[in-house]
């Protein structure tokens, strides 16, 4: 998931250059600084104190490779993730430059945490217009604490929030993005998808349209992980058991989304609406605990349900989501080529916003599009 929320460089190989860099964003921020609130000021100067935490810690791969004192388990992961940098040029046209080749050990589990709000009888939800990336459907912090007061600010004015800890983010292609300690020891292939996905920004990313450029990066994600492990087939079935729990989690949560957003759209009255409402997320928790009686007590996504459910949770979930299908069906007519598909989706997103929209909707209802949605909750060995 990507939080550009400010765009600098996390590693390069001259730190001198990079701190002359970095003082010259900063001298440009200074001088916005004076056009916005003092909250605002408050929110790019986290941004770019953040920023500088991953400067310092990042180191390049190939010095830490070089090290002998590294921990083995460290250096077969960077060895992997290498491996995996070098197959995102070669086989998915994704952007070769510096981006994966340095590593940050942040010394916490996230390295961003997003905040999210909705109303309390809608699923759409808040937006935050920042510089550079426009307006974009969450609020990225650096610290967990900050995240929370933030989401208790919009709480007492009568938004329902969600704090999400964030473990990779993308810069867009303008800087280079570190390998870092908060996915690199997750199974191969969900590091890939990782990688896939943030280098998919790099890419492309429109301006205020987080819908559009999330199932864009999930669409990449979704196909290089199938080809990825088509080329590595000892790592399938590690990965199946770890996409089959987040597959049917996917499925139970799109399910209730939807029968919220048939709620919300109803007749009833505003009191009838938070009575039914309450019953669906009770509902929800109970189809959860049966769902894990199947799983052989994986409890992955018991700290999701743990926490208050409400609308921003359900609805960040659907940003990542909710173009995927179409996305997955113009692949389709571009034969499957990965850069021609690149090519179709720049040239759509040129569009107005209307015609973006108007053109996915289309995409949407094509029997490509219901294959692709078929395609995405089958096992990942089917998918191949």
């Amino acid at each position: 998931m990507p939080i550009p929320s400010a765009r600098f460089p996390v590693f390069s190989a001259c730190r001198r250059s990079i701190f002359r860099t970095v003082a010259a964003a900063m001298a440009g921020w200074g001088m916005l600084f004076g056009l916005a609130g003092c909250g605002q000021v408050g929110y790019y100067a986290q941004s770019i104190n953040g920023h500088f935490t991953v400067l310092h810690e990042a180191q390049p791969v190939s010095d830490l490779l070089a090290d002998s004192s590294i921990a083995p388990q460290l250096r077969t992961r960077l060895i992997e993730a290498e491996q995996i940098r070098s197959y995102a040029v070669s086989a998915l046209s994704e952007p070769d430059n510096g981006s994966y080749r340095s590593y940050a050990d942040l010394k916490r589990p996230f390295v961003v945490y997003n905040v999210f709000a909705a109303p309390t009888l809608s699923l759409k939800l808040r937006e935050s217009c920042l510089l550079v990336v426009g307006c974009v459907e969450y609020r990225g912090y650096y610290s967990r604490e900050s995240a929370e007061a933030y989401a208790d600010e919009l709480h007492r004015e009568g938004w329902e929030t969600f704090v999400a800890g964030i473990p990779a983010y993308s810069t867009l292609g303008y800087f280079d993005d570190p390998l870092l300690n908060t996915f690199i020891y997750l199974p191969r292939a969900e590091v890939a998808r990782m990688i896939f996905h943030e280098l998919a920004h790099q890419i492309l990313f429109v301006r205020g349209d987080t819908a559009f450029n999330e199932s864009f990066a999930v669409t990449v994600e979704t196909v290089g992980v199938r080809r990825w492990l088509t080329a590595h087939p000892d790592a399938a079935m590690e990965y199946e058991r770890y996409d089959a729990h987040r597959r049917r989690f996917r499925q139970l949560v799109d399910g209730y989304r939807k029968r919220l957003e048939t709620l919300y759209d109803s007749s009833q009255t505003d009191a009838q609406k938070m009575v039914s409402k309450d019953a669906l997320f009770a509902s929800m928790r109970a189809d959860y605990e049966r769902l894990k009686t199947s799983w052989g007590g994986y409890k992955g996504f018991d700290l999701w349900f743990a926490s208050h459910l409400n609308n921003a949770k359900i609805g960040s979930f659907a940003t990542y989501n909710q173009w995927v299908p179409a996305f997955m069906a113009l692949l389709a007519e571009e034969h499957d080529d990965l850069p021609a598909f690149y090519a179709a989706v720049k040239t759509l997103s040129k569009r107005p916003e209307a015609e973006r929209i108007a053109t996915l909707t289309a995409l949407d209802g094509t029997p490509e599009a219901v294959a692709a949605r078929d395609l995405l909750d089958a096992p990942m060995q089917a998918r191949r």
